[in-house]
């Protein structure tokens, strides 16, 4: 296992994510901004160990396994702490939406790779939109307090209701790209 830079930002989202889960649970009124920190901190270090992995050629097997795992295991935890705090119907269904996708996708990726054909399941452009809105979601939703007159938890609602659509459009693709193997 080579540890160079962008593993050990990959390293460090992971070790964020039970500091992120005491920050929430602290009594304290600015919880939620911290919270909000450390999320925004985590997703701008997976930019950029992305970043730098690619332009310093510095990817590496483990790398690329343990990156999509600190970005399920950060995306789960965010919505499960935003569902415990805001326990309704309308929030737990895109939720549960996205979560189940990214564990029907690593199950499928995984199958896949088995199969030998892992390289048929690339990330796409519909993929690429999904995690924007999402994180937009997390990051409105677990600040849910309006900012200048801004109304984040709405913008919050309206950002998880549009990742949800594009999460069963791209598990549609990944689907799609399977069915092939399905057949067999």
């Amino acid at each position: 296992m080579i540890l160079n830079i962008p593993t050990l930002l990959t390293l460090l989202r992971i070790a964020l994510i039970p500091v992120l889960i005491a920050v929430f649970y602290w009594p304290n009124e600015e919880a939620r901004t911290w919270c909000t920190i450390i999320l925004i901190t985590s997703s701008l270090t997976d930019w950029f160990d992305g970043f730098l992995a690619r332009q310093l050629n510095l990817q590496t097997p483990f790398g690329e396994f343990l990156d999509p795992v600190a970005d399920k295991l950060t995306v789960v935890v965010i919505l499960v702490l935003i569902v415990q705090a805001n326990p309704h119907v309308y929030v737990a269904i895109p939720a549960a939406i996205i979560i189940g996708r990214e564990v029907f996708v690593a199950s499928l990726r995984e199958w896949m790779a088995e199969l030998g054909k892992r390289a048929a399941l690339k990330v796409s452009w519909i993929g690429k939109c999904k995690t924007g809105f999402q994180m937009l979601a997390m990051v409105c939703l677990l600040y849910s307090q309006n900012l200048f007159g801004i109304p984040v938890e709405m913008i919050g609602l309206v950002a998880i209701y549009i990742a949800a659509i594009l999460t069963l459009w791209s598990l549609w693709q990944y689907i799609e790209l399977a069915l092939p193997e399905f057949k067999k």
